[in-house]
């Protein structure tokens, strides 16, 4: 069949493959270059091993605290409170004990898959070399956290994850430069990061491209409801297809809407700073617990970024954060070059208040699929997704129960 993938980011790209090895014609479509949004610029970590969606009773006790900084790990524009209040809804309807369990084990679910499908992704396509598999740390300055860690290291066990906790001596041993105040760390042997996202997400576009999918930099204003679906852009032009796949990030919430699908979409903006040529700091990424924000060692350089805020997709970027991200690091890690040598961004997490995708087909039309709202984890998650969607263009059972990842369970 003909099949049109809107998006072409790192979920778009690896549709556009598992649609190629079922023997489809893939035309991509954005209305940027590949790689425009978050798969740009986001922390480079294959995060299989993280199964507790964001949505949680313990967060809930935090977000007071968080929301009295506004540099903090958290923060919520005032002028964009009144749009995100029924989203807001969801996510503290997600964090009730029944629907977070059901969230755990459809994150984990989908999870568990995304490390082997992309280790396979990458074999065939030649791309082995993007993808670093030194483990992972999540480091902890209060001893608390610490055991609270302990808990969650259990959950993980459940579902076949490796964890080991560590204590400061040993957490040393492993990244010399972090600094003496912590308490310990989780470390996962088993994780993954990428090279460079930019570098990895490009690489699988050609791949893709070079396997005979066309890309064409046009918007998709509209999608049709009939049996061959009609992708209509702001002028009127068309492309009709056999199947459209919708995958464009945060930008996908207004096209689901016009197919019958209100699914509640919005963005966490995330920042980072990178530090391009500075490598060897550390070995593998490092997560600092209750700071809001990583650290990973890119082929590239060195990236230092995480926070949410909450401001839509128009508002202008305020680096004070990405300062701010920046001096906590500084007093954990010895040895980080000037802020001032950095190169700032800014992206658009595509998030669901339940922490899961929406992965299924559209209302009113059956052939039109979506793939989108991956959050932290689109990195992670995009190469078992492709397989998924391209299990139901194919009328395959999946691999695993799409029931909670429905546009419909809102």
């Amino acid at each position: 069949m003909k099949v049109a993938v809107v998006g072409a980011g790192i979920v778009g790209a690896a549709v556009a493959h598992a649609l190629l090895d079922d023997g489809h014609e893939v035309l991509i479509l954005d209305r940027e270059e590949p790689a425009f949004g978050p798969s740009r610029g986001n922390a480079g970590w294959i995060a299989h091993t993280d199964i507790l969606p964001i949505a949680s009773p313990k967060i809930l006790r935090r977000v007071p605290k968080f929301l009295t900084d506004p540099l903090g790990p958290l923060a919520i524009r005032p002028a964009y409170l009144p749009r995100l209040l029924p989203w807001l809804t969801r996510f503290v309807l997600a964090a009730r004990p029944a629907a977070y369990e059901r969230s755990i084990r459809a994150l984990a679910a989908l999870q568990q898959r995304a490390l082997p499908a992309w280790l396979a992704r990458a074999e065939r396509a030649g791309l082995r070399r993007h993808i670093h598999r030194r483990g992972g740390l999540y480091a902890f300055t209060d001893a608390a956290t610490l055991a609270e860690a302990g808990r969650v290291a259990k959950r993980q066990a459940e579902f076949g994850i490796r964890v080991e906790l560590i204590g400061p001596d040993e957490l040393r041993q492993l990244e010399p430069a972090l600094t003496g105040g912590f308490a310990g760390a989780s470390f996962h042997p088993d994780a993954a990061h990428v090279g460079d996202p930019l570098d990895l997400t490009l690489a699988l576009f050609s791949a893709a491209l070079a396997r005979g999918a066309v890309f064409e930099k046009a918007e998709v204003a509209n999608i049709s409801t009939a049996e061959r679906p009609a992708l209509i852009g702001p002028d009127g032009w068309q492309r009709v297809v056999d199947r459209a796949v919708i995958a464009a990030g945060a930008w996908s919430k207004p096209l689901a809407a016009a197919l019958g699908d209100a699914v509640p979409l919005d963005t966490e903006r995330g920042y980072n700073v990178s530090f391009r040529g500075f490598t060897g700091l550390t070995s593998r990424p490092v997560g600092f617990e209750g700071h809001g924000f990583v650290m990973t060692p890119l082929d590239t350089g060195l990236r230092i970024g995480g926070a949410v805020e909450f401001g839509g997709l128009k508002a202008a970027p305020n680096h004070a954060r990405t300062r701010a991200l920046y001096d906590k690091a500084a007093t954990l890690v010895d040895g980080l070059p000037g802020f001032d040598s950095g190169r700032l961004w800014m992206g658009f997490r595509p998030s669901l208040p339940d922490s899961l995708p929406v992965i299924g087909t559209a209302s009113r039309n059956p052939h039109v699929l979506y793939a989108f709202g991956h959050g932290h984890y689109g990195m992670t998650q995009s190469t078992a997704t492709a397989e998924l969607v391209a299990d139901l263009i194919a009328r395959r059972e999946p691999a695993i129960d799409l029931a909670p990842f429905s546009p419909r369970r809102f």
